[in-house]
């Protein structure tokens, strides 16, 4: 028997700037970013069982279930925390996948912070955190759940503060394999440092575009067409690439102008994640 299902929304996030300033002995790059989540959202519907059993309620094309991030986060939380519960586990995407918006890892977080409070664990933020970065890299920063300022692996994060902003955000029609970029010879991995004051200033680039631009000439067209309206960069290891704009009315403007093949969509920056509340 399962309750009801609940909906809790899984934001996308933007890397403002990407650098890889290095790399550890177990192969880990070690990067400088800064996280920003965006009001466009996959949503994550979560319904209690009382059988302890998790179920997927829909397939996923190409994610078999024990690949799946929600479900794989559902077992990890409830193995952890000894609960005796179970879940329903229904994902509305509209975040596309291999597209550097973060979608699988919000996922994740989403699930976390969902059942934290469904399941009545009242686990801190930090302990989801943890839990989180056993699942990927970029879970932890949603759990975290403010604008960050991110090094390590992507796991220490400190809060940044960041000018209200709108942003124009194009989906190229291809999936980047981010392992693959990753491991391209050609990526430079060893930028200097730098500060949160520095990028505040205007400091920062993505270091992992160069790479992307060359293996896929569509986020080439899209970066190239949207640069013709402002500083256009790609997030995370591609494929979708976007534009800071002072406010919504410009934002949709320069949409307005997409060219018939190209898709893409507006969103706000958000200060903190609509969950920041589920965990202490």
């Amino acid at each position: 028997m399962a309750d009801e299902l609940k909906p809790f929304p899984a934001p996308a996030k933007l890397n403002l700037f990407l650098h890889v300033i290095g790399r550890r002995a177990d192969g880990y790059h070690l990067l400088q970013s800064v996280f920003r989540f965006v009001d466009h959202a996959d949503t994550v519907w979560l319904g209690v069982r009382e059988d302890g059993h998790i179920c997927r309620l829909q397939d996923i094309p190409g994610v078999p279930a024990e690949r799946d991030l929600t479900v794989r986060a559902a077992r990890l939380l409830q193995q952890e925390s000894g609960c005796m519960l179970g879940v329903d586990i229904r994902l509305e995407k509209r975040l596309p996948m291999g597209g550097g918006l973060g979608g699988g890892s919000s996922d994740a977080a989403t699930v976390l912070l969902g059942l934290n409070h469904l399941w009545g664990l009242g686990l801190s933020r930090r302990r989801l955190q943890e839990l989180g970065l056993r699942l990927g890299a970029d879970v932890p920063v949603f759990v975290f759940g403010q604008s960050a300022f991110a090094e390590g692996v992507g796991e220490e994060l400190t809060p940044v503060a960041l000018p209200p902003a709108w942003y124009v955000v194009l989906v190229p029609p291809v999936s980047v394999a981010t392992a693959d970029v990753f491991s391209a010879s050609e990526l430079t991995r060893n930028t200097p440092p730098i500060k949160i004051a520095d990028f505040l200033s205007g400091a920062g680039r993505n270091d992992l575009q160069p790479v992307v631009v060359k293996e896929y000439p569509e986020v080439a067209r899209h970066l190239d067409w949207l640069g013709r309206f402002g500083e256009a960069r790609m997030t995370g290891s591609g494929a979708c690439v976007f534009l800071a704009v002072e406010d919504e009315a410009g934002a949709r403007a320069i949409l307005r102008e997409l060219p018939r093949d190209m898709q893409g969509f507006v969103a706000r920056g958000l200060d903190r994640h609509p969950l920041f509340e589920l965990a202490g």
